[in-house]
């Protein structure tokens, strides 16, 4: 069942489907596991843990997990969460409408320019496909300075450092009037 679609214009079609945590653990291992995962935090991970993780997350009220697709074959992950209720409680004021994200590339034999921005458009496209969502809360670590440039690229802003019980994050947020702004060129609100 896909959650969503998009059509990149130089990439193609992107699309996202609930990730099924059994069927999905041994693909998901080869990517968590990828030394370029590393902020992922599940370098050691076997199969089986990586099924256990995305089953909990599956079970979970305020948290989920989608199978990103380019052209029909997988290609990244999408986590949704609310940061009122995982991630980021007593860290974040959360205010109504703001929803938390993660996402992750699968590796790549041979990398295409632009990949990692058109799938991080994706994943805030479909976030703002619903018309409850009006800001898009992250927490990368500090030290990820790749996705703070791609964050930067879709609208992201740059709220501070948090500290974290796995990591010292870099809490940043995207409204959608700046997402629609830095994608479409249309002016801010």
């Amino acid at each position: 069942m896909t959650a969503h679609r998009r059509r990149d214009p130089r990439l193609g079609e992107f699309s996202l489907r609930p990730l099924d945590p059994d069927a999905d653990a041994a693909l998901l291992h080869g990517w968590v596991t990828h030394p370029k995962a590393v902020f992922w935090m599940m370098q050691d991970a076997d199969v089986d843990e990586v099924a256990r993780t995305y089953r909990a997350i599956a079970a979970h009220p305020h948290h989920d997990a989608y199978l990103g697709c380019w052209r029909d074959r997988p290609a990244f992950l999408a986590e949704r969460y609310d940061p009122a209720e995982v991630e980021l409680v007593g860290l974040h004021d959360a205010v109504p409408g703001d929803v938390g994200m993660h996402f992750l590339c699968a590796p790549a034999e041979a990398p295409v320019h632009g990949f990692s921005l058109a799938v991080l458009t994706t994943v805030l496209d479909w976030l703002f496909a619903d018309p409850a969502t009006r800001r898009v809360v992250v927490e990368p670590d500090v030290r990820n300075t790749a996705v703070h440039a791609l964050n930067a690229a879709v609208g992201f802003t740059p709220v501070g450092p948090i500290t974290k019980p796995e990591k010292t994050a870099l809490l940043s947020v995207c409204t959608r009037a700046r997402f629609l702004a830095a994608t479409r060129r249309e002016a801010p609100e």
